[in-house]
């Protein structure tokens, strides 16, 4: 009957016939083609590895390091959960189970420092993650090469200083004596104990931050911006589109994938805030604003001899950590469609 719909016809097991192509004559049925088998072979791993050993024993020195310098130090968060006194066996004495779990979780003064922490990991997140992209669009926008090469040496430069140096250099500006007191006593002002107030240890920790990071930040993202097809850049000329236009729309898209996997890292050492730094830089009268989980372990750990304790803070804020690039990962992955795994 015209203008019906074609009955799907069916066999007993509810198979569909094989479909004719129209144009071919009664009886004549393309058969779909055998798909291959998607899986290696046995022992194909076993003989690129013949094949290529020179280059697999490249990774025999990297795999130790992390062996032996991140996974074997594991063993020892056993601590955590059984009592450990400086000289006795190496995993504790005994086992107490959660106790040191809720002595942190009961102590005020861990959430202090906790709180610290999470300020100052986002201010760094904040603005020491989108600040290299900026700086990375500037130098792809300056047209003398040479000009190009020496402002990147200025910002590379920081990055090689020692933190040690660093924050001598930052004490010695804001000492009472130094130059940001002597241009504001210049300017009819009182000089400010920068680094004995509170409420600016903040600011310097990141503006520091900001100024040795910021430079060396710029390389993968100007690697990233070599890649971007040229094409990409005339076609967008061609159809009007000024230098902002191809900012937004040529150059930020080529470096996404580079700036959501930075930014995954950088989330997953979110609650890892430098403690040399904040070391070097704090002190008692700064501990309100300044002192933060790795500063505290090391007091606790340290200088008290509390190891269970101070592991049990560890493990706690590594959990956080791991929380964190997990949950990163699987967002960026869903949303963006780039991830690290």
């Amino acid at each position: 009957m015209s203008g019906q719909l074609p009955i799907d016809r069916r066999s007993t097991y509810g198979e569909t016939e094989p479909w004719r192509d129209p144009l071919q004559p009664p009886g004549d049925v393309i058969e779909p083609e055998p798909t291959r088998p998607t899986s290696r072979p046995r022992g194909a791993w076993r003989r690129a590895l013949r094949r290529d050993w020179q280059l697999y024993s490249l990774a025999i020195l990297p795999l130790l390091f992390f062996l032996v310098f991140r996974y074997a130090p594991m063993i020892g968060n056993v601590i955590a959960f059984r009592k450990f006194e400086p000289g006795g066996n190496l995993f504790g004495e005994e086992w107490v189970g959660l106790r040191y779990v809720r002595m942190f979780l009961d102590d005020p003064k861990f959430w202090d420092v906790f709180t610290n922490t999470l300020i100052l990991g986002g201010l760094i997140l904040l603005f020491c993650f989108p600040l290299p992209i900026v700086l990375a669009l500037l130098f792809n926008e300056v047209r003398s090469r040479r000009m190009k090469r020496f402002l990147q040496s200025v910002s590379y430069l920081p990055h090689f200083l020692s933190i040690v140096v660093v924050a001598g250099i930052v004490m010695q500006f804001l000492s009472l004596d130094g130059p940001v007191n002597q241009i504001l006593r210049m300017a009819g002002g009182e000089p400010v104990a920068f680094m004995q107030r509170p409420d600016w240890f903040r600011t310097i920790y990141v503006s520091s931050e900001i100024w040795q990071t910021i430079g060396w930040g710029t390389i993968l993202y100007l690697a990233a911006l070599t890649t971007i097809d040229e094409q990409l850049y005339e076609a967008a000329r061609i159809d009007g589109a000024g230098r902002w236009r191809q900012i937004w729309h040529v150059t930020l898209p080529g470096i996404r994938p580079t700036a959501v996997t930075l930014l995954i890292l950088n989330i997953g050492t979110f609650m890892a805030v430098g403690f040399e730094k904040v070391l070097l830089l704090y002190n008692p009268l700064t501990y309100p604003t300044g002192d933060v989980i790795s500063t505290y372990l090391y007091r606790t750990g340290v200088e008290s001899s509390s190891m269970s304790y101070a592991a049990a803070i560890g493990l706690f804020e590594a959990l956080i950590g791991l929380t964190l690039i997990l949950s990163a990962n699987l967002i960026s992955k869903r949303t963006v469609g780039t991830s690290l795994w």
